[in-house]
């Protein structure tokens, strides 16, 4: 964290946009604690918030997103602002190019125009392809995400922009402000004696706990070895949807059974793993926190602050 400081020259420049969903909150929150200098974007109305200069854009509108990227003149964009939506309906396709590769590449362009600012743009492990008989992209956000780290290392080759990608296993901890993202769903649930709907549970999953992600990032801001590359931030493990339930109704001491086939399991839904190597390598960074460590901290959360008198319906699926 100490790598975001300049000795003798006060606190550096961070533009996080995308900064009030869940990876984004939980960078502000370190990067303030740090004394960095904070300024964030939202599509909607920002917070108020110590230590924070928020704008409210829109980052598919490119003049726009030349503004505040100019106006704010970081040193560091971490670019967050994502439409996740696993869903194989092609009506998503124009919407996920708006909210997902056209903001990557205005903010790329704007971002090139500050001398010395570096990028770090968050794709996903679903951008992967080749997994056996799976090829290519198997719904509108992989291949808008796709699209982006591909921009990502064209403006690095072209333009020479330090860029860093790094595709983000499911990422999950506490205070997820999404809570029918599979993680939060099923804990809400079994904390009020509800079945928590699912799909078949085989899938299996790369999960990523929300502080490991963040040194990620910060470590990508900052490592030179790391530019021009594209990065998989997740464990190497896999743990199927229905072992990580039955984690979590152990940590809760639940005895709700997990309503398992009550949920179509997505057409095309494949293994999401990660390749953390190449961040070991040339970041130094790896995943810390097992997924019972990691659950059992979520949960924790949940019973302190974050289990609210919520509705529980319908999961979003991991």
């Amino acid at each position: 964290m100490e790598l975001l400081t300049t000795a003798g020259s006060g606190p550096r420049r961070v533009l996080v946009t995308g900064a009030r969903g869940f990876i984004g909150r939980h960078l502000v929150d370190r990067l303030v604690t740090a004394g960095v200098e904070v300024h964030a974007t939202t599509r909607s109305a920002p917070p108020r918030q110590t230590g924070v200069r928020w704008s409210q854009v829109d980052l598919s509108d490119p003049e726009a997103t030349a503004e505040v990227v100019g106006r704010s003149q970081p040193d560091v964009i971490v670019h967050l602002a994502s439409r996740a939506e696993g869903g194989r309906g092609l009506e998503l396709a124009v919407p996920m190019i708006h909210a997902n590769l056209l903001s990557a590449v205005n903010v790329m362009i704007a971002g090139a125009a500050v001398p010395g600012c570096r990028l770090v743009l968050t794709g996903s492990a679903e951008e992967h392809s080749n997994f056996g008989s799976v090829r290519g992209a198997r719904s509108p956000y992989a291949a808008s995400k796709g699209a982006a780290t591909t921009f990502a290392t064209l403006f690095h080759d072209l333009a020479d922009l330090p860029v860093v990608v790094l595709r983000l296993a499911l990422v999950y901890g506490p205070d997820d402000p999404n809570r029918k993202r599979l993680v939060p769903y099923v804990i809400d649930s079994l904390l009020r004696g509800v079945p928590p709907r699912l799909s078949s549970g085989r899938r299996r999953i790369d999960w990523v706990f929300i502080d490991d992600v963040i040194d990620a990032v910060l470590a990508a801001a900052t490592e030179p070895a790391a530019l021009g590359r594209v990065l998989d931030v997740g464990s190497g493990t896999l743990v199927s949807i229905r072992d990580a339930a039955s984690i979590i109704a152990d940590v809760i001491g639940s005895e709700v059974p997990p309503a398992f086939g009550e949920v179509p399991d997505r057409l095309g839904d494949h293994d999401l793993v990660a390749d953390p190597d190449l961040a070991r390598r040339l970041l130094g960074w790896s995943a810390r926190t097992d997924l019972r460590t990691g659950i059992e901290r979520t949960v924790a959360w949940h019973l302190g602050r974050g289990n609210e008198s919520r509705p529980v319906g319908r999961p979003a699926s991991a």
